[in-house]
């Protein structure tokens, strides 16, 4: 087992109606003036933003709101929070959805604290000293923002999607309840769902030795979560379900799942691009490319992903034949992704790639041809063109 660290600072307030809650946590961190963070339509229809200005009201907190968060969220929303955020004097950002309307918070918070230009942080040109508070109240599970250190967004020059991971964007409370969810469409259920999967598989596929605690939690969180999905497809206002799915977001993205183990990353890095060029649904994404990834570099830990297919997908171990094993079990979670209507591959995205289009997006998942990426087997820009290719 590797060194680690393990840090989550935020306050989870999880149950039934606790939204209701959010202008005495706002108090409680000192906050005199919020902005209210939020996406498209959703959390107006549902009445959810009504009742966190009620509970701002209540709590003799004023504040200001700026919505339209996309799904990949943009670096010009980001720049419109940070102007607002100044003129208006605000000290605390409340975000209400899902990771998008979270990772957009956390850019506007490091940009109120950067003097420069907040992109030069995503680019990795500087490093972030500092972050306005922020806070959570979540719509969805899937991205695991709300207690994670990571934000990711899209430039809409180049359409380059770049991630940044600071401990001091973690928020400083989470708001997840779980009826906050029921009237999620079943495409965002399942690609939430995969996400949060992926969070968890990205830690799992390394070469540590002797971790078996962290394993038997992220085989536990991963056999949770195809279980809740499954009952998510014919009740999807089951609330216990929903509450399993919610809470394994949060557990998944947090480090606990990979503590002492280094995790390999290269699906996310992949799928970003697609994201990026394409607008297509994160979790969908990396349901899209991660069987052609796990056929591509299988053979650097045929023992891992054998453990995998074993002790997450049932396949009986072939003592004779692990290889075997390990190719049964990428198929079997290939059949998981279909029966809960997610895409195995890209086209399956809607998406046509042609040549042109795998070489740019190798391109600009390679930096530009400075990078490789993964863990488990190191992978460069020919390696990336031809992953995007297996998985057209």
């Amino acid at each position: 087992m590797n060194n680690f660290q393990y840090f989550t600072p935020t306050k989870v307030i999880f149950g039934k109606d606790t939204e209701s809650q959010a202008g005495d946590l706002v108090k409680e961190q000192k906050g005199t003036k919020v902005l209210v963070h939020y996406g498209t339509g959703s959390v107006k229809r549902s009445g959810l933003l009504d009742r966190v200005y009620a509970s701002l009201d209540k709590a003799g907190i004023p504040y200001v709101s700026l919505g339209g968060v996309v799904p990949n969220p943009r670096l010009s929303m980001v720049y419109k929070g940070i102007e607002l955020c100044k003129k208006e004097d605000v000290d605390f950002i409340l975000a209400v959805g899902g990771g998008s309307a979270i990772d957009s918070a956390k850019a506007i918070a490091y940009g109120l604290k950067y003097d420069g230009d907040v992109w030069d942080l995503y680019l990795k040109k500087e490093v972030p000293q500092d972050a306005m508070p922020l806070g959570v109240i979540l719509t969805i599970a899937a991205t695991g923002s709300e207690m994670s250190n990571s934000s990711v967004i899209t430039n809409e020059e180049g359409w380059l999607k770049r991630g940044l991971n600071h401990d001091i964007s973690r928020p400083r409370f989470a708001i997840m309840n779980p009826e906050l969810t029921y009237t999620l469409p079943e495409y965002q259920t399942m690609s939430g769902c995969t996400d949060i999967m992926m969070h968890t598989m990205e830690r799992y596929f390394s070469h540590e030795m002797d971790t078996d605690l962290t394993d038997y939690l992220a085989e536990g969180l991963l056999k949770a979560v195809m279980h809740a999905a499954k009952v998510l497809l014919t009740k999807p206002e089951d609330y216990d379900a929903r509450a399993e799915i919610l809470w394994a977001g949060s557990l998944s993205h947090n480090g606990l799942t990979g503590c002492g183990r280094l995790g390999d990353w290269a699906c996310h890095q992949l799928e970003h691009e697609l994201g990026g060029m394409f607008d297509v649904a994160h979790g969908a994404g990396l349901a899209a490319v991660w069987g052609s990834w796990a056929r591509y570099v299988y053979k650097s830990d045929v023992a891992r992903f054998a453990k995998f297919a074993v002790n997450v997908m049932g396949i009986p171990y072939d003592y004779a034949d692990p290889e075997k094993t390990a190719l049964e079990g990428i198929e079997a979670l290939e059949n998981f992704f279909r029966s809960i209507h997610m895409p195995v591959s890209i086209s399956e995205l809607g998406v046509e790639l042609n040549d042109d289009q795998i070489k740019e997006l190798a391109h600009k998942c390679s930096f530009m041809d400075t990078r490789t990426i993964g863990g488990i087997q190191k992978l460069d820009k020919k390696d990336i063109a031809e992953i995007y290719r297996m998985a057209k």
